[in-house]
């Protein structure tokens, strides 16, 4: 591979530093041009082609891309020789719900919120050791890009879209863990990108579906939405900073015209006094930008995709994300029509020509300095790497450290005997089955654990196996999944299906609850996610626990499980003591 393209070149290409600023999504590919949904796992000859002459910068892998330890391998191999430079190759692997690797094989975590619970006893101890693991994973694996971590500061218990990917409330212990991760993931060769700049954690849209705005004042958002950001950029510049499809007026109230013809307030992605003035100028920040996808609504909505690369460059962000679909041949022929738009923008001054060259001084550095020592991955060390025992170890560890007891009046722990009887009712048989499997792992005894599953069950089964057990476990999740947690924009038909689906079960579950309440059952609500609906539930409960996490990591059979269900069960059983602390304020009465 070549080097790139140098800012002190006396003629720079255009055409190249234009493809450096590209990062392209090939999550489906197919040879038709019907709408597409088979994964490209292994790169086409026209892929591998169009990267090499476009001089494309960067690629983001989804979990369609990234099934199995070899096929991923090959896939991030071939990536990098097809292209003349040395490639961002970039995936979303937080931990917690934002995890693309299938998790029975990678080490996924149970997320951010569940270390920031830890942080009152140990620290940024469980921030370093998560990005240490998941850095060495995807080093393994030929991924040299995490969009991680994320320091938004959750400050509003509606957020849609951050939530439980939050460290928490707090700015100073989100800028403290963040930068943790930051050290732990670049000194493992990989490169961390905060998102998202200037703060999405008190939003109550999610930018995937909609363009959320921020009235915060000024010295509001310098205490709390950039703190986390300053703070980091001040003790390790991170690699890159990704940009939030959000408005911020008392930053920047200035307009742009809309497709539609509107003035509207600049989004953080698009606004120089924001990405340019503001960070590189007041923040002191070196590294590269990049924007959140350019496909979510908070943009496509209001700006064609070369409207908005165009503005996105003159705001002085480096590296425009997902800008354009790539899905089939057809639409190969459509990027060209794209990209000499883009080209005839910087040959008619539209673009800055020095911008492009400092941008592409940023984007070689980085590479130079993080990618250039990369060689071709290895399987065997890449097996020995993702999921092992070690790793395993720290995952459960963390689980466990961040299990939080809310609420205890005299239920905790159950001491269940010979015969005793404990009824679940829990969002689905599979979380039911991950948790039932736990706590007879935990009790070994002979006892009966009945379920109630609120995606599918008869209320009068219900209330019966309530009246029989001699403790009842209920567990829910809020807020639903998003955009980002289920997948990107592709999935969006899916994720209005799924919450169609799920709408009904918070009032079944109360209902139960306070059924259960009424006849003077011992009672237990678990919090599986963030913990904002203790408020309301924790009224009908003798005992409330929070694990932040429900992931389900291995399904074997009738072999269900996860860190999140293990830890649990430890602690309502007395077998380990809950030392997690909330990171976020609720009223718990």
């Amino acid at each position: 591979m070549s080097t790139l393209t140098c800012a002190n070149s006396a003629q720079p290409d255009i055409r190249q530093l234009l493809g450096q600023k590209l990062m392209l999504d090939f999550r489906y590919f197919c040879q038709n041009d019907v709408q597409c949904r088979q994964p490209m796992t292994t790169l086409p000859t026209e892929l591998a082609s169009f990267i090499k002459q476009y001089h494309i910068g960067g690629v983001i892998l989804f979990a369609e891309n990234v099934q199995q330890t070899a096929q991923i391998i090959k896939l991030t191999t071939d990536l990098q020789q097809a292209s003349e430079t040395p490639l961002f190759i970039s995936i979303d692997q937080e931990g917690g719900r934002v995890a693309r690797i299938n998790r029975a094989e990678a080490t996924s975590f149970t997320g951010n919120m569940s270390i920031g619970a830890t942080y009152k006893k140990y620290g940024d101890k469980y921030a370093t050791s998560v990005a240490t693991v998941i850095a060495k994973e995807l080093s393994s694996l030929g991924i040299n890009v995490n969009f991680a971590p994320t320091v938004d500061v959750n400050a509003n218990p509606l957020n849609p879209v951050i939530n439980v990917r939050s460290f928490g409330e707090d700015p100073k212990q989100v800028a403290l863990l963040g930068a943790a991760q930051v050290k732990a993931f670049e000194h493992h060769g990989v490169i961390s990108a905060l998102k998202h700049f200037p703060g999405h954690g008190d939003t109550h849209v999610d930018s995937h579906t909609g363009l959320p705005k921020v009235d915060h004042t000024l010295a509001q958002i310098e205490r709390q939405d950039l703190y986390p950001f300053a703070h980091i950029i001040k003790q390790q510049q991170p690699g890159m900073i990704m940009t939030a499809h959000i408005q911020y007026p008392e930053l920047d109230s200035s307009t742009v015209t809309n497709k539609q013809g509107d003035k509207m307030i600049r989004p953080a992605t698009m606004s120089r006094a924001i990405m340019h003035d503001l960070l590189r100028g007041k923040m002191n920040y070196q590294g590269v930008t990049i924007t959140d996808a350019l496909d979510m609504a908070g943009v496509s909505d209001f700006f064609t995709p070369i409207d908005a690369v165009i503005e996105t460059f003159n705001a002085g962000v480096d590296i425009a994300l997902m800008p354009i679909q790539i899905r089939n041949p057809k639409d190969l022929v459509q990027f060209a029509t794209f990209f000499d738009a883009l080209v005839n923008a910087a040959a008619t001054g539209e673009l800055n020509q020095q911008d492009l060259i400092q941008s592409n001084q940023r984007i070689a550095e980085l590479k130079s300095r993080m990618l250039s020592k990369n060689g071709t991955p290895s399987l065997a060390i890449a097996k020995s790497m993702l999921g092992n025992p070690q790793h395993r170890k720290v995952e459960a560890e963390l689980a466990l450290a961040a299990i939080t007891e809310v609420k205890n009046q005299n239920m905790l722990p159950i001491k269940a005997e010979e015969g005793a009887h404990i009824h679940l009712i829990m969002p689905d048989r599979q979380k039911a089955a991950a948790l039932k499997q736990a706590l007879l792992t935990e009790i070994n005894k002979n006892i009966t654990i009945s379920i109630t599953s609120l995606q599918a069950f008869k209320p009068e089964r219900a209330k019966q196996g309530i009246l029989q057990a001699d403790w009842v476990i209920s567990a829910y999740a809020s807020p639903e999944q998003s955009a980002a947690e289920i997948g990107g924009m592709d999935d969006l038909a899916e994720l209005v299906s799924y919450e169609v689906s799920k709408q009904q079960q918070p009032k079944a579950l109360f209902e139960l609850m306070q059924f259960a309440h009424t006849h003077k059952k011992e009672s237990l609500f678990i919090s599986l996610r963030a913990p904002y609906e203790i408020a309301k539930y924790a009224p009908y409960n003798q005992a409330v626990l929070a694990s932040y996490a429900y992931n389900v990591d291995v399904v074997i059979e009738n072999d269900v499980r996860g860190p999140a269900y293990t830890a649990l069960a430890k602690v309502i059983t007395g077998n380990a003591k809950a030392y997690g602390r909330l990171p976020v304020s609720i009223d718990n009465k």
